[in-house]
């Protein structure tokens, strides 16, 4: 190959690598012109901001990695990483980001930004909080009643029971009630009975009727009184036997003596209990009738003690059976029992029902609520959102998107999944009512950071104030020292050492040879 055709060929490649580069060049600059914008720094994982790329990716789920400008790099590097945390043991931290056992990435946990934070506040990523499924509720004003539910047994209602007992001694003639659950009127026929006690009063008094009758006109006042005194006596006497107000005026009217006396219903009821039968003789000590009015039943239903300071007299109640599905009935607490069961630990508490279809019938079991100590314009949240762990309540208040602030708070009544806030949450604040755990553990987390952190602080105040200290007395004991030494005519080297001043060491050689003198 010539000289010519070499030249020629490093001209033509020499021409090609200007036309490339500016080619390129124009490429560059047409591209910039054309996107107009800041590059970005980095490329972020959508669902997790602590994997990033140099380059655009992607994630597993196919998802485009987000772009981060200058301008957003610059905001999160005013928010520092401090540590990455394992999210499900707060304890467990790392300086850099990593996985746990499970495959869940750590939690950025970011220096404070407002030195103004209470203590314990936490800061999450919006992303994160979306993650771990934080749910919150607004605080709101509305009424609210603590309900006990409870167990009950229908009973009688003991003010509306007759237990029938006869006054004199005789044989039944005849039962006119002879079942028992039979509803009675007050003042029906309930037996006749035939009492010797009964015909002799009976006697007594139509005695004294022809009696008045022979000396009403005596013209002696002691007399006619005596007669007329007599009478009254006599119908008295069959009055307090429970001789009927109709067969003493039918005595009085037939003046035949009657063998057999009705005895009446007392009250309006239903029979319970027949104590005997047609022909039985009976006595004052025999039961002959149990009635009781069951138009108005009490419910007993047993109250723990936590729950006793709760209930007052004139307290709503609500009441459901099984044998009545569907049903509610509304009744009143009427008494609380001032005793208590000592095998249960309960007291006693009487509900009042009005019962016209005679659908409570005693001894049914029946589930009771109790809605007392209502309340107006109390601060309800929902019960969820109460952390208690630890001596005092706690409830998570939204700040701002991402930003918890914990507070204690004192709680009132708690009713129907709803509790009553008495002080610690203002109305309409945002509160959290799920995943409270990770925040409180991340809160906890924050609160000993920064009490360690105070802890230290003092320390090294401490220590300067202690070394400040040190320092001075060094230097008091170095002026003694020095003064200590003078008036002990003690001579000292420019080492420190002292001078030997025994006179057989007053001359002697140095390491070079020389000859040294005090």
């Amino acid at each position: 190959m010539s000289k010519a055709t070499i030249a020629t060929a490093v001209i033509m490649l020499g021409l090609g690598l200007a036309g490339g580069y500016w080619l390129s060049q124009d490429i560059t600059g047409e591209t910039v012109a054309e996107e107009g914008g800041p590059e970005p720094l980095y490329y972020r994982n959508p669902m997790n901001p602590s994997v990033t790329s140099p380059v655009p990716a992607q994630d597993s789920m196919g998802m485009d990695y987000i772009p981060v400008y200058a301008e957003e790099g610059s905001r999160s590097r005013d928010r520092d990483i401090l540590y990455y945390r394992n999210p499900m043991n707060p304890s467990v931290t790392s300086p850099t980001p990593m996985k746990d056992s499970m495959g869940m990435d750590y939690v950025p946990v970011y220096a404070e930004g407002e030195s103004s934070d209470v203590v314990g506040t936490v800061k999450i990523d919006p992303v994160v909080v979306q993650n771990i499924g934080v749910r919150t509720a607004i605080a709101k004003s509305e009424s609210i009643s603590r309900t006990i539910r409870t167990v009950g047994r229908v009973d009688l209602n003991e003010e509306r029971m007759a237990r029938l007992h006869p006054k004199v001694q005789g044989w039944i003639e005849e039962l006119y009630v002879d079942k028992t659950g039979e509803a009675v009127a007050s003042d029906d026929i309930l037996l006749s009975i035939y009492s010797p006690q009964l015909v002799s009063t009976q006697q007594e008094y139509l005695l004294a009727l022809n009696n008045l009758a022979a000396l009403g006109e005596s013209p002696f006042e002691e007399i006619r009184e005596g007669a007329k005194n007599l009478v009254r006596s006599s119908r008295e006497r069959l009055q307090f036997l429970d001789v009927p107000e109709h067969q003493i005026e039918e005595l009085e009217k037939s003046r035949e003596i009657k063998k057999s006396i009705h005895i009446h219903s007392p009250v309006d009821g239903t029979v319970l209990r027949i104590g005997v039968r047609q022909g039985q003789h009976v006595t004052p000590q025999q039961e002959l009738y149990m009635l009781a009015d069951l138009r108005e039943v009490w419910v007993l239903a047993d109250i723990y003690e936590n729950e006793i300071p709760w209930i007052n007299v004139g307290d709503e109640v609500e009441m459901t059976l099984t044998s009545v599905p569907g049903k509610t009935f509304t009744g009143e607490v009427a008494y609380i029992y001032p005793y208590s069961e000592a095998k249960t630990r309960t007291t006693k508490v009487r509900l009042v029902f009005d019962n016209p279809d005679l659908l409570l019938r005693p001894d049914m079991f029946s589930k009771v609520k109790i809605l007392s100590d209502t309340r107006t314009n109390s601060i309800v949240v929902p019960s969820e959102a109460v952390v208690r762990s630890g001596g005092n309540p706690q409830i998570f208040v939204v700040r701002e998107p991402g930003k918890f602030e914990p507070r204690t708070v004192r709680l009132g009544v708690e009713s129907g999944g709803r509790v009553e806030v008495l002080d610690g949450v203002a109305d309409g604040e945002e509160v959290v009512t799920s995943a409270q755990f990770l925040v409180d553990s991340e809160s906890n987390l924050r609160e000993a950071t920064a009490k360690m952190m105070d802890a230290l602080k003092g320390e090294d105040l401490q220590t300067e104030t202690d070394h400040s200290a040190h320092s001075g007395d060094r230097e008091n004991m170095d002026g003694n020292d020095s003064e200590m030494s003078e008036g002990q005519g003690g001579a000292r080297s420019d080492t420190g050492h002292e001078i030997s001043e025994e006179p057989d060491h007053e001359m002697g050689e140095d390491a070079h040879g020389g000859t040294v003198h005090d």
